[in-house]
């Protein structure tokens, strides 16, 4: 009776529902600096012992055990082991003033950023869907691109290990219609893959370079599978017109020339998930603004 009293008060506050989920929110984004920082190590770690494997017949693994939760969290310049307390999400850093308390070497501002963007995320996903699958699956998505986000941002790599698994997991929601339909999803996967492929190998004819990764295909296949064929124009657009901008920016700021490489997938990221909570309203906006009068016709 006391469970069916709480979620009823969850289901009637979204406000609360949402401040909740933002808490959760906060604990996750700490666990999720750990996978953007660990995983691309364990992916590089893997290849090197199947290239070792494959170049020495009596290769013997080192046994060295390093996933998400071995070893234990230290300080990468002293290697003293990371407390409980200096866990603790945004606060632990302010407390710490942003360096080790051990060796004083400067902690990467990316670790409160990261915390503090998955939180307010997990806030607005929660809030704008209410106590619901939606909000749930929709919270899942976001955490997956944040951490695809960050990664690229750090390494050019979007793993196969997030993308993958992603996208499989968006055609299965698909089958309960939770952001859209099946034919939608299947449309949306395979049109995404193959709109960015296509442009990689029109690029690569006409320069002879590689204008992106595959990873930047599978990221807007996995996106394609979320919320269907019908947003990924908008995808498209939203990312291309926020990476020119950075890409200009940086031009100006760090002298950057065009030469310079920017990862994709962060843009790509970002403007999916504004499409999967606002892609239907921007749509009807652009649609009011360049076809006023349909109404009347």
């Amino acid at each position: 009776m006391n469970n069916f009293y709480a979620l009823s008060i969850l289901q009637e506050s979204p406000l609360l529902f949402a401040i909740i989920a933002s808490i959760f929110g906060l604990l996750v984004g700490s666990f999720l600096n750990v996978v953007i920082y660990r995983l691309p190590v364990m992916i590089e770690n893997e290849w090197k012992e199947n290239c070792a494997e494959l170049n020495d017949e009596n290769y013997q693994p080192s046994g060295k055990i390093f996933n998400l939760a071995v070893p234990r969290s230290r300080c990468q310049q002293c290697q003293s082991l990371i407390t409980a307390w200096q866990n603790i999400p945004v606060i632990s850093y302010l407390l710490l003033r942003g360096k080790c308390p051990n060796c004083q070497t400067n902690i990467s501002i990316q670790y409160p950023i990261v915390e503090l963007l998955t939180a307010i995320t997990t806030f607005v996903v929660a809030y704008h869907y209410g106590y619901s699958i939606q909000s749930i699956a929709g919270i899942i998505l976001t955490w997956s691109l944040i951490s695809l986000m960050f990664i690229d941002l750090n390494t050019f790599y979007l793993p196969d290990n997030i993308t993958l698994p992603f996208m499989w997991l968006g055609l299965i929601l698909s089958l309960f219609n939770v952001f859209t339909d099946s034919q939608s999803s299947i449309i949306g996967a395979c049109a995404g893959y193959l709109s960015l492929w296509s442009v990689y190998q029109l690029f690569k004819l006409l320069t002879k370079k590689e204008g992106m990764g595959y990873g930047d295909f599978k990221l807007l296949a996995m996106l394609g599978a979320w919320i269907g064929w019908q947003y990924l124009i908008l995808i498209i657009i939203l990312s291309s017109f926020v990476g020119a901008i950075f890409g200009i920016s940086m031009m100006i700021i760090k002298n950057n020339n065009r030469n310079t490489p920017i990862p994709f997938g962060p843009y790509l990221a970002v403007a999916g998930w504004i499409a999967l909570l606002w892609g239907n309203d921007i749509i009807q906006l652009y649609t009011d603004w360049a076809m006023p009068n349909r109404h009347f016709q």
